[in-house]
């Protein structure tokens, strides 16, 4: 039985590796003749457009990784099915629940890999893609993510934008007040405020602070004002996609963060979050129904197999966005949007595997 173990696991991870190896590079080229026009309009160096299709081989990896898992399994199983591979296999005394174990064997590696790929790689590579995305390819107009930016740092200070640039890190209209007991000590009011990566300080254009004693009041203003925040720049930045850029250690601090200061975004961030956990789950439940499905030979041969293959991945990649929306949108439970697809199709899986055991 090691024999057939190392033959299905075999092709179970090569068929996978290559469909990675065939859909990657039509995405690259699919997005480099749609950008093409404004990379070389702003002069991009060569470099680091290297880095950003890099990049965009993980995150276009990570993204459709369950379409391209089910294809895989369900094109070579169809390949052992019309070849009566399988029917020789069950004949020979062989139940369906040990043939099953090498796919649930390179399953368990592949969900290893997304792990490492969800919790590590994939944060590098999204932050240097939308990076990427926004220095050189979004026009000006969509610079900006956001509007009236409030946030509240800590349990006295609470700063304000009317909006941030997040390509030249300069926010507008920018306040701060120091609030004791319900009671404001000082507010600081700016023009502009820009951040200055070389040495991790503010630049304040039209400063002004009003700092409230007893005595009166004191005013402080300038034209402009260097000086250290304790604050971070992200907390200017109302970037979507801030979530998707960190290691998973560092999500779970920057949430419990979030929460503490009553940010609004929670539910995109803890999307982010239990994604990371259910799509490893992911790959066993697409696994044990796509050998379900495709063990089996069909008058239609293996197009029938990818035929419901492409639906099946489609249908749980429509379920798995709408949810994902609607969690971050709405009240609707992070937890539940997030899980509720493999739910689904784990129930699903159980029923198919029951008939194709029978």
């Amino acid at each position: 039985m090691k024999i057939l173990d190392w033959y299905i696991l075999k092709r179970y991870l090569l068929t996978f590796v290559m469909m990675l190896l065939l859909f990657i590079p039509i995405g690259i080229t699919v997005n480099l003749a749609e950008k093409i026009g404004k990379i070389l309009e702003n002069n991009v160096p060569f470099w680091e457009v290297a880095v950003y299709y890099l990049n965009f081989t993980i995150y276009f990896a990570n993204l459709l990784f369950p379409i391209f898992l089910f294809l895989s399994v369900i094109w070579f199983t169809s390949k052992l099915a019309n070849n009566t591979e399988i029917v020789a296999f069950l004949s020979s005394g062989v139940s369906f629940s040990r043939f099953l174990r090498p796919y649930i064997i390179g399953a368990t590696i592949i969900s290893i890999f997304a792990m490492v790929l969800g919790f590590y790689l994939a944060p590098i590579a999204s932050q240097g893609f939308n990076e990427f995305t926004y220095k050189y390819l979004k026009s000006a107009r969509h610079q900006q993510p956001g509007q009236n930016i409030f946030r509240q740092i800590n349990d006295t200070d609470f700063i304000y934008v009317s909006s941030f640039d997040v390509a030249q890190k300069r926010g507008y209209n920018f306040t701060l007040e120091h609030i004791e007991k319900n009671e404001l000590k000082y507010k600081i009011f700016a023009n502009s405020i820009v951040y200055s990566e070389k040495d991790s300080t503010y630049k304040l254009f039209n400063y002004y602070k009003r700092t409230i004693t007893d005595n009166g009041d004191i005013i402080e203003n300038s034209r402009r004002k260097d000086t250290v925040f304790s604050f971070d720049l992200e907390d200017l930045t109302p970037v979507n996609y801030i979530a998707e850029t960190k290691p998973y250690s560092e999500l779970v601090d920057f949430i419990d963060k979030e929460k503490a200061r009553g940010s609004s975004n929670i539910g995109r961030y803890e999307v982010v979050k239990y994604k990371k956990w259910s799509l490893p789950v992911a790959v066993f439940i697409l696994t044990i129904i796509a050998v379900s499905v495709s063990s089996i030979k069909r008058r239609g041969g293996m197009g029938v197999n990818l035929a419901f293959g492409i639906t099946t991945a489609m249908v749980y990649v429509f379920f798995d966005k709408v949810f994902g929306v609607l969690a971050e949108q709405s009240d609707f439970s992070p937890l539940i949007a997030v899980w509720l697809p493999n739910v689904v199709f784990g129930i699903l899986a159980v029923y198919l595997l029951y008939n194709a055991k029978r």
